[in-house]
């Protein structure tokens, strides 16, 4: 089955807590898909991390761990409770065992759990793909490819093949799959869950073992045999011939389709994940505290001098980068953001259009607007590359953010469709190769700079589009080379905490002095080996 990505699933949302949403929402919601399986009934979890992989040295000071247990726990990803989670999962009795060791794992965020209670043990091999984004692929010992956008009811059984032609006969399903694992179980996935009467009936069957009900953990749900209108650039611009429709309103004929909504309700989604960023600088702007963190408030000082008229002049400018510290300044302070395209780029997008939005007096639809067609930039990036520092270090994160910002502006401006998307490839050229080098795991440092200059990048572009600067790169073909150096980039560099500032002197100080403080708090329960 053909995965195309939602705008509100892969792109801008989700509505989170956390410092990284390929480790804070992912993990989350990988937990979740774990609790399902196991009956909410969680005693014992062991979980493994390869040392060559990205969670081996992440996988605590960016939040995977909290994330993860929040699963567990079965709470969402904007949860208040998230930042208590050591002592939630205590209070649970749930017993955890973290391995660091080889696990033979390929991708960099691949969790490997085993889950116990009295009853039984299961085993889920998950992956973290970027944004919040996550892939299930191996059940028990069984290849599967979940990612948590349908019902999935597993039935484990010793007859496989009569219960399958008994299910073909009394439930339609989106897809209907032998799994063949220790023990083999039948997948079901489908746009509800089965009915009460079919479970019972199954149960009632000797060959049925036990079935297990998995709920989707994403906002937008996919379908059998799925469409989309488009999925690259150069097949919008085909499909919007003779129709000259704007970018954001291309958008909302590709969410529509992709969704099975409205695109009034569309619109009305977008508006929402609107106010949650308005809100989030709001708060931002108030001043935030949070104790394990590096950086302070530092957009109250910002701030105070731009009103003082001490900075450089630029209204505009300035008012951006305002708003994008702030928006960066409560995600590091455990407050609500929206990952716009992740967390740990959060405050380009919205700093950009918002702090536009300000200083031109424009309306809320016009943000709305500016959002949607920065979001269906956001899908070809998410169709054809990556979201993930892991995989294609901070390109992929601020870098994916500045292209997404850029063509937003345009649009703030009236620009034209093709402006937006000149403005898309200058600014992700201008991103090429751009390394995740976070200070003390902490995505704090550079992370706050990043998305300072990837929001700035984002109006030098768009500014050049607007004056029809040739960018002579199409948006397609810059998108397959932000793939292809991500690929080519080396681990050290991509989210891992082994090279770049990460590894500088005063870095390693911090990390220390970050860790002694942490010793204080661990719990006997949670241990690394």
């Amino acid at each position: 089955m053909a995965h195309f990505p939602s705008i509100f699933n892969d792109v801008i949302g989700p509505v989170m807590r956390g410092p990284s949403s390929s480790h804070c929402a992912a993990s989350l919601r990988i937990g979740r898909l774990c609790r399902d399986l196991m009956d909410g009934d969680i005693q014992e979890v062991y979980i493994e991390f390869d040392p060559n992989g990205s969670l081996a040295t992440t996988h605590k000071g960016q939040g995977s761990d909290m994330g993860l247990f929040g699963g567990f726990m079965g709470w969402e990803a904007d949860d208040e409770r998230l930042p208590n989670y050591l002592s939630a999962i205590e209070e649970a009795g749930i017993q955890i065992k973290i391995d660091i060791h080889p696990i033979g794992a390929t991708h960099p965020n691949t969790y490997q759990i085993t889950l116990k209670n009295s009853r039984e043990t299961h085993k889920v091999i998950a992956l973290s793909t970027g944004g919040g984004m996550i892939q299930v692929i191996e059940i028990d010992g069984a290849a599967v490819s979940m990612a948590g956008d349908f019902y999935q009811t597993l039935i484990y059984s010793t007859s496989p093949s009569s219960i399958m032609a008994y299910i073909e006969q009394s439930f339609s399903a989106d897809e209907l799959s032998l799994r063949k694992g220790d023990p083999s179980f039948i997948e079901i996935k489908s746009g509800q869950q089965i009915p009460d009467d079919l479970e019972t009936s199954l149960l009632d069957m000797e060959a049925v073992l036990g079935i297990k009900k998995l709920n989707p953990v994403l906002p937008v749900l996919a379908r059998k045999d799925l469409k989309v209108p488009f999925i690259t650039c150069n097949e919008m611009l085909t499909y919007n011939r003779n129709k000259n429709l704007e970018l954001w309103e291309l958008a909302l004929a590709y969410e529509s389709m992709r969704g099975a909504i409205s695109e009034e309700e569309v619109f009305e989604k977008m508006r929402s994940i609107l106010k949650i960023m308005q809100n989030a600088i709001t708060l931002g702007l108030k001043g935030t505290q949070y104790a394990d963190r590096i950086l302070g408030p530092q957009s109250l000082t910002f701030q105070e001098k731009m009103d003082g008229k001490k900075l450089v002049e630029g209204a505009v400018l300035n008012q951006v980068i305002l708003y994008t510290s702030a928006m960066m300044e409560v995600k590091s302070s455990m407050g609500v953001i929206v990952a716009a395209p992740t967390a740990g780029s959060c405050g380009a997008l919205p700093g950009a259009i918002i702090g536009i939005g300000k200083i031109l007096e424009l309306s809320e639809d016009e943000l709305v607007k500016a959002l949607l067609a920065a979001g269906l930039i956001g899908v070809f990036i998410a169709a054809h590359a990556t979201f993930a520092a892991e995989v294609g270090g901070c390109m992929a994160e601020c870098g994916s953010g500045s292209g997404m910002a850029a063509a937003g502006i345009v649009v703030l401006k009236g620009g034209s469709l093709q402006q937006s998307l000149s403005a898309a490839s200058m600014a992700l050229q201008s991103s090429l190769g751009m390394v995740c080098d976070m200070i003390a795991d902490r995505v704090e440092a550079p992370c706050l700079n990043r998305n300072v200059m990837a929001a700035t990048n984002a109006i030098s572009c768009a500014n050049m589009a607007l004056s029809d600067y040739n960018h002579l790169i199409p948006l397609d073909e810059v998108i397959e080379t932000m793939k292809r150096v991500g690929d080519a980039m080396p681990n050290t560099l991509c989210c891992t905490g082994l090279g770049g500032l990460a590894i500088t002197k005063t870095a390693k100080k911090i990390e220390a002095q970050l860790a002694k403080g942490e010793h204080t708090t661990n719990k006997t329960f949670y241990k690394v080996c």
